[in-house]
């Protein structure tokens, strides 16, 4: 089932059978079935919607996007097998217009003799351009070919609109630990794909240490899992211990799933803000510690940190900008690995802080009005009124200087709209004093007590 259909015509039963018996442990474990595959329940379990749509007979072209290893080719040969249709295989980065072309023509071709309908598989379906990508629409508008296409970018950004409004998009997610640790034990007792005729005493912990370290790729546990048991094979050991040391031993450090250029990326930062602005201080220093080991821009995030101080701190506790404006300066003077640590005092603060959004939500408002509305002149009483001449046209003279009254505030007009409010402070952190300060200034100009 693993080779079905990338080039069926090239090779005989017993080439297949010899090509698969020399074929990776991840490439002789794919799954078989539906019943086989690990993962993805959201919409392949059991009454979701893939599984439905398969069933129903009512298949419509497909994307599907994830990280590596999640299953989406091998999910790709199994629904072309439930629906009889051909399978063939595309990986964009090395096909043209021409080889598309080429295999819709077959799939015309094989249609109007009464042959099944063809699924095209193309991975990495990003990589194509636009031109390529437009050449897919109307055969998949028309049913002629059943496009599944494989990304790990998100699809809304790389993919055309027309080609996404065709299909129907799923994404995958990485594998649960648990579901690993079963395809990890189902590879070692079959006898036939896995390493069932060999006496392989694989300890729980070690299997599980392969799931944690394999970050959800069935691809990576699996090889992982080869690795230990193939390389004491190899040795003439008749008993085969795969225990937390070899498992070590299998497999790579973690590797961190991150790109700079990627929709992972805003993702990331995204968590990181709102984790600081929802005041948990734990998530804002993992989503920290995922930019920073996935290599992130230490000047990127220290701007994350600095516009949430600004906007979602602001004057309930001003030292959170302070704070943050260190941040960007330390970081961008020490780079990393020390510039982790001013970046982490300055979001773990920012997440401790009292919050309000008063003077974003102010400047905003303000902003709106000045883009939107008619634009509203300064009245003479401010105006500069530092140059000769200026008294004649009456500028500044009226102005009230605030020091010269009892409470340091003189009632004058600042703005010409009446009624109109930016900043209303909230009860939270220091701008509880400012509150204060405004309504005692309110109550006192209700009072008169401001006049001289």
């Amino acid at each position: 089932m693993a080779l079905k259909g990338k080039n069926d015509s090239l090779f005989s039963e017993v080439e297949k059978a010899q090509l698969q018996s020399n074929a990776p442990l991840a490439a002789r474990m794919r799954p078989r079935n539906l019943d086989e595959f690990a993962g993805q329940k959201e919409f392949i379990g059991q009454g979701k919607l893939l599984r439905r749509m398969l069933y129903a007979g009512s298949l419509s072209s497909l994307i599907f996007f994830g990280p590596p290893g999640t299953g989406k080719t091998s999910l790709a040969t199994i629904i072309a097998g439930l629906v009889n249709a051909r399978f063939h295989y595309l990986s964009a980065p090395a096909a043209s217009v021409a080889d598309i072309r080429s295999v819709i023509g077959k799939a015309k071709d094989t249609i109007l003799t009464g042959g099944p309908r063809t699924v095209l598989f193309i991975d990495e379906i990003h990589r194509f351009n636009r031109a390529q990508q437009d050449v897919l629409l109307d055969d998949v508008e028309t049913g002629i070919i059943i496009l599944i296409g494989a990304t790990t970018e998100n699809p809304y950004f790389a993919i055309n609109s027309p080609l996404i409004s065709r299909s129907t998009v799923f994404e995958f997610k990485a594998i649960e630990k648990n579901d690993i640790v079963e395809l990890l034990k189902r590879a070692i007792k079959d006898s036939k794909r896995g390493f069932g005729s060999l006496d392989v005493r694989a300890a729980e912990d070690a299997l599980e240490y392969i799931a944690i370290m394999s970050d959800g790729d069935a691809r990576k546990a699996l090889t992982a899992l080869e690795v230990g048991i193939m390389s004491q094979k190899n040795t003439g050991a008749q008993t085969i211990k795969f225990d937390i040391e070899v498992a070590k031993e299998s497999i790579q450090q973690k590797a961190i799933v991150f790109d700079p250029t990627g929709d992972t990326h805003y993702d990331l930062a995204s968590a990181l803000q709102k984790s600081m602005r929802g005041s948990d201080p734990d998530a804002t220093v993992y989503w920290l510690a995922r930019l920073i080991a996935g290599g992130q821009d230490p000047r990127f995030i220290a701007r994350r940190i600095a516009v949430c101080a600004a906007e979602d701190v602001g004057n309930a506790d001003p030292i959170a900008t302070v704070l943050a404006a260190a941040a960007v300066q330390i970081s961008e003077f020490v780079g990393f690995p020390e510039a982790q640590l001013p970046l982490a005092q300055a979001a773990i603060y920012i997440a401790c802080a009292p919050k309000s959004n008063a003077s974003a939500k102010a400047i905003w408002s303000a902003m709106s009005d000045v883009k939107s509305k008619r634009t509203v002149p300064v009245p003479k009483h401010l105006k500069d009124s530092h140059y000769a001449g200026a008294k004649k046209q009456g500028y500044g003279t009226e102005y009230k200087y605030p020091h010269d009254w009892p409470e340091g505030y003189a009632p004058q007009e600042y703005l010409p709209e009446k009624g109109v409010k930016y900043f209303t402070p909230t009860g939270r952190g220091r701008e509880k004093n400012m509150k204060e300060y405004l309504q005692k200034l309110e109550n006192l100009l209700k009072q008169g007590k401001s006049v001289q």
